[in-house]
């Protein structure tokens, strides 16, 4: 079993960066998939980004791609998501997510088994 939490949320304005770590604990995110995903009020959870369990490969939504980054390290058991260029649609509760469930896609929340309670990202205009 895996315990993910979250950090690193907060206000920010328009324009300005944050990074948000995923801490695990319980076992080894080796051979997982860590993904990011954010849910807007009033809106369905949808996906940002993910992060192969291998690292090299890296796929991100279309309204994310070019301002986000997603890394992992996998010594320290962690995973992180930098965002730059900041805007207000970007305001969610960004949850970080791992799973192996490889016959779903990426951006598919079945493919992850684990879930973190989420930290809140608000972008003021």
């Amino acid at each position: 079993q895996v315990q993910l939490v979250e950090s690193g949320g907060g206000l920010v304005q328009a324009g300005g960066s944050l990074r948000l770590s995923c801490a695990a604990s319980g076992r080894t995110l080796n051979g997982l998939d860590m993904g990011w995903f954010r849910q807007a009020p009033g809106r369905e959870r949808e996906f940002v980004a993910i992060i192969k369990w291998y690292g090299d490969s890296t796929t991100y939504s279309d309204s994310v791609k070019g301002r986000f980054t997603i890394s992992r390290d996998n010594a320290k058991n962690t995973v992180a998501l930098q965002m730059n260029s900041l805007k207000p649609e970007d305001t969610a509760i960004y949850y970080c997510a791992g799973g192996v469930q490889r016959t779903f896609s990426s951006a598919d929340q079945r493919r992850y088994g684990y879930w973190g309670q989420g930290t809140q990202v608000t972008v003021s205009s």
